[in-house]
């Protein structure tokens, strides 16, 4: 069911565009047949050695893939726009003409963005910088800056060369205090050793701390956070770390994923992460699904970093993710008193990395007391 959902918008494809375009019979068979190769990129994964989530090919293929589903999905939606318009001409009797030639140029702009969205899914990403203003922050912390990377997904597509240059990007800002919010793998630790290597150089003043993720949970999650903490990422799951200034105290806490349960595993215990945490002090939770935002405010969270969503990948498509993760798909939300920032992510899944007005981001956040 899952791989027939993904080829839904080849056969779209197949039958608005491909069939009706003047060329000989085996030229639209041969094409279909590419088209629906596109769109079973998880299927051909699963016989590779490392499944549908870690696909281990090379990594040109795995982008080619990429982008050619890329390239139907959006050539998909260009069709559909272009018959929606057609019918609500002919509905009101009105003469449209269409432009002669036009699946043509729609085949052609489908394929340019989608170089652009792939594009934007694997580069390096960007910095973007966030200013919050937590009620209660000592003086000690105004200023203070962190820096949330979350959903890596390092993979063949994130690998070493990737992982490298992020991190050397991320060195050059100078943060205070670095916290990684999940989805740091994909793959064993067999196939990702010398990919996730290059995140030893991640350092900050007050450390690098780090929670799980759902992916995590695929591939041993025991075994990768040890091995990530041998790096230098020190897990933060049911627990805090308080961070000073003088007397003052800033309270970070960290979640196991909400999959966790799931894979007989620990699962979140806000209650538990806070305990014996210092009274008053503000505490920054993070917590990689932003779905228990709610939950998290009335425990007296004053802010929430979160990923999980890629930001919903495309924007207009986007709100395809609000419903599972309880609204919060993308950017800075105000929930009962809490702020909750929901990170498009570093990087994203290989599985649909196309990217279109939610771009990836290192993100240096900023705090501020209150005027």
């Amino acid at each position: 069911m899952f791989h027939l959902i993904f080829s839904l918008p080849s056969w779209y494809v197949i039958a608005r565009v491909i069939v009706p375009l003047s060329l000989p019979l085996v030229v639209k068979i041969l094409l279909s047949m590419l088209v629906l190769l596109a769109s079973q990129y998880l299927l051909i994964s699963r016989f590779t050695s490392g499944g549908i989530f870690s696909a281990e090919m090379p990594r040109i293929v795995i982008i080619l893939f990429n982008w050619a589903y890329s390239t139907v999905l959006l050539l998909a939606l260009t069709q559909m726009l272009i018959d929606a318009v057609t019918l609500v001409a002919l509905l009101l009797r009105h003469p449209l003409e269409l432009v002669p030639g036009v699946r043509y140029l729609a085949v052609l702009f489908a394929m340019g963005l989608a170089t652009v969205g792939v594009y934007q899914a694997i580069r390096v990403p960007p910095v973007k910088d966030l200013t919050l203003v937590i009620p209660d922050l000592p003086a000690e912390f105004d200023g203070y800056q962190l820096l949330q990377l979350t959903d890596l997904h390092i993979t063949r597509l994130f690998n070493a060369a990737w992982s490298e240059a992020t991190v050397a990007k991320a060195m050059t800002l100078g943060v205070d205090l670095i916290v990684v919010t999940g989805d740091v793998i994909d793959g064993s630790l067999e196939h990702r050793r010398a990919d996730v290597a290059p995140l030893r150089g991640l350092q900050a003043p007050d450390g690098v701390w780090a929670i799980t993720g759902n992916h995590e949970y695929f591939f041993h999650q025991a075994i990768w956070t040890e091995h990530l903490a041998s790096l230098g990422l020190q897990p933060l799951l049911n627990s805090h770390t308080v961070i000073e200034r003088g007397t003052a105290k800033l309270v970070v806490a960290g979640l196991p994923d909400a999959s966790a349960p799931a894979r007989q595993a620990q699962g979140p215990d806000l209650a538990k992460a806070l305990e014996h945490a210092p009274a008053n002090a503000p505490v920054i939770l993070l917590d990689h699904q932003p779905r228990n935002a709610r939950h998290n405010a009335a425990m007296g969270v004053d802010l929430q970093l979160s990923g999980h969503t890629h930001g919903g990948l495309i924007v207009g498509l986007d709100r395809l993710f609000a419903k599972p993760n309880g609204g919060f798909v993308s950017g800075l939300y105000q929930v009962d008193g809490m702020q909750l920032y929901v990170n498009n992510g570093t990087a994203l899944w290989p599985g649909m990395a196309v990217r279109l007005g939610r771009p990836s981001e290192l993100t240096r956040i900023t705090l501020r007391r209150q005027p």
